[in-house]
Formats: C-alpha cells, structure tokens, sequence
C-alpha cells in the first residue's frame, strides 16, 4: 500500500532535482507503444536513457515488453492477465547484461478483487532465489497491507512491512511500520479544489533521529501547478509544472538548502514530458 503523501503530486515532483530530464511516449498505429526517457546529472555529467517497447495482445490479455538502457541492460518482460481466471495477472521478467553476462529473471503473480489484493513474486538469482509476499484488504474506507521477503537460502525472513490507511474523498492517513523498528506516517488532505497539502513524520526505533515533511501544491489553472516541500533538515524543494500543449508538459525545480544558503551546492531541475 502506497504511502498517501507520495501518491500527490507535491512531495513527487521534487524528484527531479539536479537533472534535465526528457521523457517521450508515442504509439503506432499497430498499436504499439514506445517510451524513451533520458536524463544528465548537472552535478556529474553523467548521462542516462533508456528505451521501451510494448506491445497489447488485447484479445488474449498478453502484453509484450522490451527494455534496454544505456548501461547495456537488456530486458524482456511477457505478462498474461485475466486468462486463467479473472482478476490474476502473471508476468515472467528477465534481464541480461552483455557486458557482464549476468542474467537475472522473476515471475510475478497477483490476484485482485473487490476487497483483496495479493501478490507473490519470486526473484531468481545466483545467490539464490527470494520472494516476495505482498497484501492489501480493503473495507469500506479503510486498507491494511503487509509485505514481506523469505530468502528460502537462509530459511528466515529479510523484510517485513506492515501498513494501516485510511482515505476518504478529500482526506487520507497513512501509517507503516518497517521491519519493527522503522514508524511513520502521513497524512494527505485536499483544502479545495486548487489547493493539496500533505504531512509526512518518520523515525526509528533507538535514535533519536525524527524526519518531517510538509508539503503543499497549489493549481494555478487547469494547466500548470506550484508545489512546495520543506523538511526538517531545512530543505526546501520548489516546482514548477506547465502543461504547454496537449502532451507537452515542462517541469522545472530547485531545491535549497535552507541552513547555508550562501554556501552553494543548489539544485536545478528541468524537465520535458512529450506524448503523443
């Protein structure tokens, strides 16, 4: 179950912070999907992109995926949905390296319904397989989930997750506790129409070490939008989002830092997000 404050668009925009960034999805008229994204670190130089491919079966609920990045990671992914019964989903994803010959593969599975959703994955690798246990129950207004990973190698668990939320039309809870030692929570509420904010706190067990986040996103007009984060590090992440056309979206941010603010060390963020 995703957490409330990250499902908005305020505290996700901020993401982008020290890279330019171009994202473009088209598709053809054979019905075949091609996104590409690439991205430069202004604080590195280092330039990334990557390429997907997708193709939908939609008569026999196949769906058809392939990736490659420029770190030379090849991946192929083949899902079934809604075949063997209603509702299951089953994907077989691999991975391959040329560089390196490191191969990689997982097949996940999840079943959904009105009130449950369940996924089981299991993570092939040479030190040995994982899996990964995933459920969330709904009830009226509220959902609870767990999550966990087995390593079958060391025959004990690695991780586990547990979460409580609760969402209503204009207002939303979360809560989680990871691993037993790590709580948080947050909580989402939309003021009106234009204006969202979110409340993020977190802290571990034996530290006195507490993060805390707000966050806000304010909708100047149908077609752009400010939003604001300001954590208890004296952080502070502005963005600023302008639909230029229908499927051209700009994406500008900055973060500073609040306690050496004659420092330096800033960050500018750009972005493109181009579909047709």
């Amino acid at each position: 179950m995703s957490c409330a404050v990250c499902d908005h668009g305020a505290p996700r925009r901020q993401d982008g912070f020290g890279l330019v960034k171009l994202d473009l999805k088209t598709k053809s008229a054979n019905g075949v999907e091609f996104k590409t994204s690439g991205s430069s670190n202004t604080d590195t130089g280092k330039v990334s992109a990557n390429l997907e491919t997708k193709y939908k079966w939609d008569e026999y609920g196949v769906t058809f995926t392939e990736k490659w990045s420029t770190d030379n990671t090849l991946g192929t992914e083949i899902s079934v949905e809604d075949q063997i019964t209603k509702g299951l989903k089953v994907t077989f994803d691999t991975s391959f390296s040329p560089n390196t010959g490191k191969k990689s593969g997982k097949v996940k599975t999840a079943y959904k319904c009105e009130y449950v959703n369940v996924g089981c994955d299991v993570d092939f690798d040479f030190s040995g397989p994982l899996v990964h246990a995933a459920a969330v129950l709904g009830y009226d207004s509220w959902l609870a989930g767990f999550q966990m990973t087995f390593d079958p190698a060391k025959s004990k668990t690695t991780r586990n997750n547990l979460a409580i939320g609760y969402r209503a039309r204009d207002f939303q809870l979360h809560t989680h506790v990871n691993d037993g030692s790590e709580f948080g929570g947050s909580v989402y509420q939309k003021l009106s129409d234009n204006l969202e904010t979110a409340v993020n706190l977190a802290w571990a067990a034996g530290s006195n070490n507490t993060r805390f986040g707000i966050a806000a996103k304010y909708a100047l007009d149908s077609n752009s939008s400010v939003n604001v984060k300001v954590n208890n590090s004296s952080l502070v992440g502005v963005g600023y989002t302008q639909t230029l056309r229908p499927g051209v979206k700009l994406i500008l941010s900055a973060l500073v830092d609040g306690k050496s603010i004659n420092a330096g060390g800033h960050k500018l963020g750009l972005g493109f997000e181009l579909e047709a």
